[in-house]
């Protein structure tokens, strides 16, 4: 009996990953009404997949990993995905900013998250080429510059040669940059080719650039570069690096900032 039971529910997680594939993502009660299950047992299968597929569970539901090599997700898709840690890596962020700061912020949930943070603050000069950072720093007391040009409706990002000659006339102290890829050999990526044009203006005004990910971007190299890893002063994430990227790191003097559950982000030594 047992066997049988396990039998069903390998075959209807088969039929999950194969809806999963097929569209994309699966919501909680899409599974109930498709499967006849319980919703207990509809989150089970997803926890189940999660750890053994590549299933990443949302609120209400899970998308299909592979998704990510071949297809954007657009901002308010993005914004529910693992919000605490983006949420951790955002306020170490925060920490390493300081009165009389100038300040770029690329576009992305946890820049967005970022902004939140700062907007109380003062004496800050926050440079974006994203329309809804500089929308949350409106009426603060931050000094906001917003570079031009056209906006990629996925990302809310200006870009274009219009944002880039504005770039090109600013000096930034502090380059905050998300991205959707990091590796060793494929350095930070994106998906979009106009986003990497203005991350990269961006990156040759700064005297100090931050690549901001989250663990699922780790090992993952998207279309389009942006920079060798050999051109970040540091890393903020949240989870420990892998062996060989923590390797690179403390051999090219990247300091890495891990933010941990608690209130504080842990610094590590970038010398091996």
């Amino acid at each position: 009996m047992a066997d049988a039971q396990s039998s069903k529910g390998q075959r209807r997680r088969e039929g999950i990953m194969n809806a999963l594939k097929r569209q994309g993502r699966i919501t909680i009660q899409e599974v109930v009404e498709r499967f006849g299950v319980s919703e207990a047992t509809a989150r089970r299968d997803l926890e189940l997949m999660e750890k053994a597929e590549p299933v990443i569970r949302t609120i209400g539901g899970a998308m299909y990993d592979g998704m990510n090599a071949v297809r954007e997700l657009p901002f308010a898709e993005k914004e529910g995905l693992f919000f605490l840690e983006k949420e951790r890596i955002a306020a170490a962020a925060a920490s390493l900013i300081t009165e009389g700061d100038v300040v770029g912020l690329s576009g992305g949930t946890t820049n967005y998250l970022l902004a939140k943070l700062l907007k109380t603050r003062r004496g800050i000069t926050v440079v974006t080429n994203t329309v809804n950072v500089a929308m949350e720093l409106a009426g603060s007391e931050i000094n906001v510059v917003v570079t031009g040009g056209m906006m990629r409706h996925n990302s809310f990002e200006l870009c274009g040669p219009l944002g880039e000659g504005l770039v090109a006339q600013l000096n930034i102290g502090k380059m905050f940059l998300g991205v959707d890829g990091v590796s060793s050999t494929g350095g930070i990526t994106t998906y979009s080719e106009q986003e990497a044009h203005i991350a990269r203006a961006m990156i040759r005004r700064s005297q100090a650039t931050y690549a901001m990910f989250d663990h699922t971007k780790v090992g993952r190299t998207s279309l389009f570069s942006i920079a060798p890893l050999a051109e970040l002063q540091g890393f903020i994430t949240d989870r420990e690096l892998p062996q060989q990227l923590a390797a690179y790191a403390r051999t090219h003097g990247i300091q890495t900032v891990v933010a941990g559950g608690g209130q504080d982000a842990e610094m590590r030594p970038t010398q091996g």
